[in-house]
């Protein structure tokens, strides 16, 4: 079975680099893996140097014209899966779009999780960069997620939304195994104030990722996620999957404190 990682966090606080730099790591560890980008303002595809040409959105589009003497929309949608996926050596992407209308998202979900529950088994990782409203999530895309990754900045917003997103999942009812709270852009440890509107939600920082000026330039400019980002930026990739390949991860664990690395 595949091991499913949910990212969620609010537009800006670097969510989407997190989750570039989170499948990078996985490379690491064990490979083939699934990227699927479910957020329609994110740009996943960019920072992983795919270019993509359709969606699931475009599925549901197409479907929409097909007449009664052609075929059926679930032979339909499962035969464009196919086709939309943009495939890599290790790593193959799955676009979701923009929903049919405001906030809603419910035929291209059914899409999602059908695809899911019918190929997921085929990779190691499924890595599903979420919208910071926990939509697809919320609706129950995948049937259990094993680690459920929250990306703040410093900010009360953000981690605000990042606690919100968490509250969502567990109204939804979603069985999440893990939990985990990653402080992005970081150049110091939180204020306590901080620390305990975090604790409250019943949350604990997982890692903080100091800033990183070649980083955030690199976002700016809209260019690919390099190894060499990665590698200069240590602490952001070390999410570890326990018990995943046994020991395998046990050493790459750098849970809790600011390192104190920033530029």
């Amino acid at each position: 079975m595949s091991y499913i990682i949910a990212v969620a966090g609010k537009g800006g606080v670097g969510k989407t680099t997190v989750c570039a730099m989170l499948i990078q790591h996985l490379l690491t560890l064990d490979r083939p893996i699934l990227a699927v980008d479910a957020d329609p303002n994110s740009n996943l595809n960019v920072l992983l140097g795919y270019q993509v040409k359709e969606t699931i959105s475009d599925i549901r589009e197409a479907a929409k014209s097909l007449s009664s003497l052609s075929l059926s929309k679930s032979d339909f949608f499962n035969m464009r899966l196919e086709e939309i996926i943009v495939e890599g050596d290790d790593i193959d992407l799955l676009v979701m779009g923009r929903p049919e209308g405001p906030g809603c998202y419910c035929a291209v979900n059914n899409i999602l999780r059908e695809y899911l529950l019918r190929l997921g088994k085929n990779y190691k990782f499924v890595v599903i960069d979420n919208e910071a409203g926990m939509e697809h999530l919320s609706r129950r895309t995948a049937n259990e997620i094993d680690k459920l990754l929250l990306v703040s900045d410093s900010t009360i917003v953000g981690l605000q939304s990042a606690i919100s997103a968490f509250q969502t999942a567990k109204k939804a009812g979603l069985k999440i195994k893990e939990t985990s709270l990653v402080i992005n852009k970081s150049k110091g440890p939180l204020e306590e104030d901080k620390v305990k509107l975090i604790a409250d939600a019943g949350l604990d920082i997982t890692v903080y990722i100091p800033f990183k000026k070649e980083i955030e330039k690199n976002s700016e400019a809209g260019g690919k996620l390099s190894s060499d980002h990665v590698l200069t930026w240590p602490a952001a990739v070390v999410i570890p999957v326990p018990h995943f390949h046994g020991d395998k991860l046990h050493g790459n664990d750098q849970r809790g404190g600011f390192n104190g690395e920033s530029d």
